[in-house]
């Protein structure tokens, strides 16, 4: 029964993303162009609920599913690997036209192509984990 609340916000979620053109590869296309602003107000806008939502939960002392209290750990100092990993995810952003959460809904929408985007970044994601006692942390 738990699992049928998260598959109903994930299609909330997904209807959210599609109405809104975020998955749509012209939407994205044109942000990185920097032709338009459409993409830029949706991530402030998620930037800003974010903000706004951390706070409700420091402040609230909400508690996670498990009735647990949710510690928000503080900021890690230095910001080189952040700056690295964020200019590694935009590219491929870039390259393929979609972010993580776009991709299922490409694939649930009928776009076969989003099968080896979803390749590609569990691929990444393995990768990193293979890599990353390697990587200068």
């Amino acid at each position: 029964m738990k699992a049928l609340k998260y598959l109903l916000v994930g299609f909330f979620f997904g209807i959210v993303l599609t109405k809104s053109e975020a998955v749509s590869w012209y939407r994205i296309y044109e942000m990185f162009q920097f032709q338009s602003f459409h993409m830029y107000g949706i991530i402030i806008v998620a930037i800003i609920t974010g903000i706004v939502g951390l706070q409700i939960i420091k402040r609230k002392e909400i508690k996670d599913i498990k009735g647990n209290t949710i510690v928000i750990q503080d900021k890690e100092k230095g910001s080189a690997r952040y700056w690295i990993g964020g200019f590694i995810f935009g590219l491929g952003w870039a390259l393929v036209g979609a972010c993580p959460g776009p991709i299922f809904i490409l694939l649930g929408a009928g776009f076969l192509s989003g099968g080896l985007i979803l390749f590609g970044a569990v691929f990444g994601t393995y990768l990193y984990g293979f890599l990353k006692d390697k990587l200068s942390h």
